[in-house]
């Protein structure tokens, strides 16, 4: 097999990327049609922390932010908080899944496992992988459509000392939330 021929095609955005200095970085996996967004260092704007702002000031997104194209939501999602008792992480990577991808859940059609990712947007779709790991993905796009953002890597916020104990390991490097099955546990406190 020639080089040429190892790598599948990848899904084209709806939105070009600009090729002025972007907020995040695209790349395409190499296994799917799926694309991974990674959010970008930027200086704060804000001279306030977010760790400042109290945590019942937050407000939720409304259900029509998600109800997009899964490619077109996943850079939406970059810097957006999740948040669960005490524990409020920042999405710093997400990885977009539409039906024609090899990798998405949606591709075979509905079941009663893959149901939720089939529902309307602006809801959680959890899974289990390889009967290891608990991933959470964001639904995308119109009811009946079969697509996610998987939640890949997050930064604490608040919450530490939670996260630490959710985990099982007393750091607050990038390691501690640098996975989708890690995020799941920090944010959610559940395991498989």
């Amino acid at each position: 097999m020639s080089k040429t021929q190892r790598f599948k095609r990848v899904g084209k955005l709806k939105q070009p990327i600009s090729t002025t200095e972007p907020e995040h970085e695209t790349r395409p996996s190499l296994r799917s049609k799926s694309v991974t967004i990674r959010a970008k260092p930027k200086p704060k704007l804000n001279p306030f922390p977010i760790s400042d702002i109290p945590i019942d000031k937050l407000t939720i997104l409304p259900p029509e932010f998600c109800q997009i194209d899964s490619l077109d939501l996943a850079p939406r999602l970059l810097g957006k908080l999740l948040r669960k008792d005490d524990v409020v992480l920042q999405i710093t990577e997400v990885e977009a899944y539409r039906p024609n991808d090899s990798a998405c859940h949606g591709r075979f059609g509905i079941t009663a496992r893959t149901a939720p990712v089939f529902g309307a947007g602006g809801h959680a779709y959890v899974y289990l992988c390889y009967g290891l790991h608990s991933m959470l993905n964001v639904v995308a796009d119109k009811e009946g459509v079969g697509a996610a953002v998987l939640i890949r890597s997050c930064a604490p916020i608040c919450g530490l000392e939670t996260i630490q104990q959710r985990r099982g390991q007393k750091t607050d490097k990038p390691v501690l939330l640098s996975g989708p099955g890690k995020v799941f546990i920090a944010s959610m406190g559940l395991e498989p």
